[in-house]
């Protein structure tokens, strides 16, 4: 079964079982093929020991730190192919991920993107909320993961309205009036975590009262760390929103720009769930081996998508736990587990804890 036979089932069918077969075969390819076109990559693989058709489990597959992106530009496509260069967060004075995309590896991101959200949020194109500045918008050849973010949660939406301004203060009255626009139809929201909190919740929390958002959905991501540090958990996070705009159903998501399009989005019973476009694996802090479901470890993320670049298999700097498979009470088959941040050793990145650092 390829990628594109996948397209055509719903993104969280298929239990655990079923899908290694399928995620093994498309996994092995990548591996073979990048291999063979990123001279970089056979370097590592060689410097192991791997080989490629020797792979005989997903646990086997090999990854390569995600950070590795932030010292070498590794690609599997010719230089004349390339189609746009994306860049990850980081605070001023740190290197950045860039990850190089032909038109087949961005297309096909979109297509696994749709597929996922859409299962959530339904077919039809929703008024949209960008809690965020238009400004962010700026080189689309060239672009940042917040930038992507926005582009791609964008294709779900129509008659945008940015609710911030280029000071990141929320126009409120413009949120009212497109709000009176809408009444009564189901409005989608997406925004970076800290950015919620700091330019939208904060700035609601003292206008209580004036904006009903009962009728949103909510999706956001990019990062806990910066929260964290403010006492703030998820569940309070949840609970405040909604305490002051009525705003109930939200959804957390994980991804990260060396893999964009093959997020994890968090069901109503809290857990991140693996669609059919890739999984998720937990390992050991210390000797890197597969820790057994309910052990905290270090995620590792897999992906069909990367066709130009070698990022089908990454091994993160986050901290997770598998709670199961295919048990979650949300009746999605398939992994589900929990993130809790950033490993202490590890740097910020998330979209949303960059920002806040830059905005210290």
């Amino acid at each position: 079964m390829t990628i594109s036979d996948l397209l055509d089932l719903d993104p969280f069918s298929l239990p655990v079982r079923e899908r290694e077969g399928i995620l093994l075969g498309g996994l092995k390819d990548l591996t073979a093929y990048h291999h063979d076109h990123c001279a970089e990559y056979r370097k590592i693989l060689r410097s192991h020991g791997v080989e490629p058709h020797a792979v005989d489990a997903i646990g086997d597959v090999p990854f390569l730190p995600v950070r590795l992106f932030k010292e070498y530009e590794l690609k599997s496509i010719s230089d004349e192919d390339v189609f746009k260069v994306m860049t990850s967060s980081g605070t001023t004075g740190q290197r950045v991920s860039r990850i190089v995309l032909d038109k087949e590896t961005a297309v096909l991101q979109t297509k696994v993107l749709t597929k996922i959200v859409t299962s959530f949020l339904g077919a039809n194109r929703l008024p949209m909320i960008v809690i965020d500045t238009e400004a962010t918008l700026k080189n689309v050849q060239r672009f940042s993961a917040r930038t992507a973010g926005i582009i791609g949660f964008s294709i779900f939406g129509r008659d945008k309205f940015f609710a911030l301004d280029e000071d990141m203060k929320l126009d409120l009255e413009g949120l009212q009036a497109f709000l009176a626009k809408h009444a009564g139809k189901k409005i989608l929201l997406f925004g970076f975590t800290f950015i919620v909190w700091q330019h939208f919740y904060q700035e609601l929390l003292a206008k209580a009262g004036q904006v009903d958002l009962s009728n949103g959905i909510l999706f956001h991501g990019g990062g806990w760390k910066k929260l964290q540090s403010e006492a703030v958990s998820e569940m309070e996070f949840r609970e405040r929103l909604n305490a002051v705009c009525g705003l109930g159903d939200i959804h957390n998501y994980y991804g990260m720009v060396e893999q964009t399009g093959s997020i994890f989005v968090e069901c109503e019973h809290g857990y991140f769930h693996s669609s059919i476009f890739g999984d998720v694996i937990v390992r050991d802090q210390n000797d890197l081996s597969i820790a057994p479901n309910g052990e905290r470890g270090v995620i590792q993320v897999l992906s069909l998508i990367p066709r130009s670049y070698p990022g089908h298999s990454l091994l993160t700097e986050d901290e997770g736990m598998i709670a199961g498979d295919d048990g979650c009470a949300c009746g999605r088959p398939g992994k589900y587990f929990k993130v809790y941040g950033r490993l202490a050793e590890a740097e910020i990145r998330g979209c949303s804890d960059t920002y806040a650092e830059r905005a210290r």
